[in-house]
């Protein structure tokens, strides 16, 4: 007799964005791309904080690289790939999508893409968009990621943001029909509270707010039949790293309560079943919504507000 067991039940997935703490888009107006060499990398240790954090509860994740991580520490990829994870990409430059354009950003995400894949062998199909930048400004991005080859984009935050977002935008996951072909869609976590969203589970949401909030919320997205998208960066578990001089609310989004984000990590890998995005995707049927780019790459975007709108009526 021949005993099967029911595959795994999974509540969502486990990201990390991987890139160091001068990267990130709030130290712009400080560190320029051309400065980052002078500034002490830390990505290697606080990324094998994660990785011990996921084998000890036993968690598989999705990792979205930094092309210029992956030129610098080609081993940190191959360790994350020899750990179990997913590789994904997240970007090169850590530039905005929306003020690249398009010739900039097929020529940053190609040089991310070639780069991982020489490392770990085999074709990088996820993305994840430095400061979820895909907005109505940019999605012609989705269409570029398509044409080159990606099969799944982690970009678009259903939130209003004042550097991300599109307000109103599908929370579940979602296939999105573009002229180059399908392309899936992971959207960025929030609770929906009426017509409210917020946003809950990763970055500086997970730091802001109480574990016990956090928790509650998580279990809440869970009964609205939605999978988590947990995100992390690896600076995150680094309270003591480098301080940039900073505008005060740069200096609040990126270094409030870091000693929180370890503690927390640990108890929601306790609490939640969390595996890879690719994983968590086989598991669903994704609605279908028409392409909601309707001009060249070059063309002026519509807004939010009229985005938003054109994927909600495709969607209802």
């Amino acid at each position: 007799m021949t005993v099967t067991s029911d595959p795994p039940t999974y509540d969502g997935a486990f990201t990390v964005d991987v890139e160091d703490y001068f990267h990130v888009s709030a130290f712009v107006s400080s560190v320029r791309p051309c400065d980052w060499g002078r500034f002490p990398c830390r990505v290697e240790a606080s990324t094998h904080k994660l990785l011990d954090l996921a084998a000890a509860n036993d968690t598989r994740g999705t990792f979205f690289v930094l092309g210029w991580v992956a030129e610098h520490y080609p081993q940190l990829v191959t360790e994350i790939q020899q750990a179990g994870h997913e590789v994904g990409c997240h970007s090169h430059a850590h530039q905005l999508v929306y003020e690249l354009g398009a010739d900039g950003f097929r020529q940053d995400l190609v040089r991310a893409r070639d780069t991982l894949e020489s490392i770990i062998g085999q074709p990088v199909t996820l993305y994840r968009a430095p400061s979820f930048s895909i907005t109505s400004k940019s999605l012609w991005a989705l269409q570029v990621l398509r044409e080159e080859g990606f099969q799944v984009d982690s970009s678009i935050y259903p939130i209003r943001h004042d550097r991300y977002g599109i307000p109103g935008a599908p929370v579940m996951p979602h296939l999105i029909e573009t002229p180059a072909g399908e392309l899936a869609e992971f959207p960025g976590m929030v609770f929906e509270a009426g017509r409210t969203a917020v946003p809950v589970g990763g970055g500086g949401y997970l730091r802001l707010l109480p574990w016990m909030v956090t928790e509650r919320l998580l279990g809440s997205v869970r009964k609205q039949g939605r999978p988590l998208n947990v995100y992390v960066h690896p600076w995150e578990v680094d309270p003591d790293q480098p301080r940039i001089a900073c505008s005060f609310k740069s200096r609040f989004r990126h270094y409030q309560n870091l000693r929180s984000t370890m503690p927390k990590l640990q108890k929601m890998l306790k609490r939640f079943r969390l595996t890879t995005m690719s994983e968590v995707l086989t598991t669903l049927e994704l609605p279908r919504i028409p392409s909601v780019i309707r001009s060249s790459p070059e063309a002026p975007r519509s807004t939010d507000t009229t985005a938003a709108a054109e994927v909600r009526e495709a969607v209802s």
